[in-house]
């Protein structure tokens, strides 16, 4: 029996900010794929690259990006579509979580209203139905008086709140696939497993594929089915969740575990990386991170590692593995 088609299937994508005195390549050949039903969680450090890649799935960059490579999402390839087509696709096919709600949502408009609002855009119901839908969505992502909340302006909501409307709104059109953009960055820790509990919840129940950004590796261990880690555009490793919390191979993963508080009982302080992520605008020659790598050797400084396959499902780029 063949696999199923990815429901998400990114091939060799380079995306190019050309404002400014210099372009900056903020993605530089990444490929990823997601099955139909997972969670995968994109990881790394402020940016790398993470949020650039999965808004290209939505084309939601300025005018003047540059745009290479090719994205397919529930079979369509998102790099020739319309503005039209664009508006089809985000909603019914695509949705997405942004990181900070009360800037994604209209401040003068009720959560209710924005939430009809999208159904009625996609859908031929009457504003009684999407209504009645609003309604459900709001039980369904566990906001308490719901009845009430819809009619609360963004600004009248706690952030956790305003993150389960945010939620809400992006299931309002039965979506295939749903993207989180650091969904609990803003939340206090009670309300951030909340929230991660609950969106583990709905894709389980709606078998939602997921792209899950995050610079938490604790976060992506506790939601993803997969890990991709990113340092500087680029993805350096890629495996199961056991794969790389329990066996990581890349020396900046192995960072990232590291420098983890709950890793550090016994020592008297953190295992910190080094040194700072590359100037995008002035990257190294050879591999990017070598200037921080404990384990760098010559051929580091002078060539790019491909990623190659590692285990049974992962994937690596570093000279100590080619």
């Amino acid at each position: 029996m063949t696999d199923p088609a990815p429901m998400i299937d990114i091939r060799n994508l380079s995306v190019t900010f050309n404002r400014g005195r210099k372009p900056v390549k903020a993605v530089n050949g990444v490929s990823l794929s997601v099955r139909p039903g997972e969670v995968v969680a994109l990881l790394g450090e402020s940016g790398s690259g993470k949020s650039v890649t999965m808004r290209s799935l939505l084309r939601l960059h300025p005018a003047g990006t540059t745009i290479e490579g090719t994205m397919t999402v529930a079979g369509r390839d998102v790099t020739g579509l319309s503005k039209r087509e664009l508006g089809d696709l985000r909603g019914p096919i695509v949705s997405m979580v942004f990181q900070e709600p009360r800037l994604a949502l209209d401040p003068v408009y009720t959560l209710g209203r924005q939430i009809e609002e999208t159904i009625m855009r996609h859908e031929k119901v009457s504003r009684a139905e999407a209504s009645a839908r609003a309604l459900a969505l709001f039980r369904k992502v566990r906001i308490p008086s719901p009845e009430r909340r819809l009619k609360n302006y963004p600004h009248e909501m706690s952030g956790g709140m305003l993150q389960r409307s945010m939620i809400a709104m992006a299931l309002a059109c039965n979506p295939k696939v749903l993207l989180a953009d650091e969904p609990t960055t803003a939340l206090d820790a009670t309300v951030q497993i909340q929230i991660l509990l609950l969106i583990r919840d709905l894709q389980r129940e709606y078998g939602l594929s997921v792209i899950f950004v995050t610079h938490d590796i604790g976060v992506a261990a506790e939601v993803a089915d997969r890990i991709a880690v990113m340092y500087a555009g680029r993805i350096v490793e890629e495996g199961t969740v056991s794969e790389i919390i329990h066996a990581p191979k890349h020396p900046y993963t192995q960072g990232l575990l590291g420098a983890r508080v709950e890793l550090a009982h016994g020592r008297d302080r953190l295992i910190t990386i080094p040194g700072a992520p590359p100037d995008l605008t002035n990257m190294p020659s050879g591999c990017a991170f070598s200037p921080r790598c404990p384990v760098a050797s010559e051929p580091c400084h002078t060539r790019v590692p491909e990623l190659v396959s590692q285990g049974e499902a992962g994937r690596v780029a570093c000279i100590q593995y080619a």
